[in-house]
């Protein structure tokens, strides 16, 4: 639920086409969770899922290099499969993803999240050159 949170606040930033406020929005959900990360992990236990903030910092850095349309379809698009991939990174945790998951206090909380937004726009970098078509940019 909290990446899709994060996907509307996301969706909205886009459509404001100030896309400055990916990173702005990234760098406040990552602070937010150096700040409370350790506290809630206290609390709640090892990446507690009732704090959402990491997520959202890795969701913003998902599509903050993408270069997005005034066409809302597309945009929907593009939006969607970034999701995906992000939501594949951070579940699986594949490629040292999971290593960072491990780290000590609200680093190891929010550094997952972060290498997973980073791979998921990787991914998504590629998936829009490779195959414009498929997200409506050709």
């Amino acid at each position: 639920a909290g990446s899709f949170v994060a996907l509307l606040i996301i969706f909205a930033i886009i459509q404001s086409q100030v896309y400055e406020l990916l990173l702005v929005f990234a760098v406040l959900s990552s602070a937010i969770t150096l700040w409370v990360g350790s506290f809630f992990e206290e609390k709640y236990g090892e990446d507690p899922g009732c704090l959402v903030s990491d997520e959202w910092a890795g969701q913003a850095l998902t599509f903050f290099a993408i270069s997005f349309t005034d066409i809302i379809m597309t945009n929907i698009w593009i939006l969607a499969a970034g999701f995906l991939l992000f939501r594949f990174f951070d579940i699986l945790k594949p490629l040292g993803i999971k290593r960072l998951q491990n780290l000590e206090g609200s680093w190891g909380i929010l550094t997952d999240d972060l290498l997973a937004g980073l791979y998921a726009l990787i991914c998504l970098k590629t998936l829009i050159f490779s195959w414009p078509k498929i997200l409506g940019m050709a």
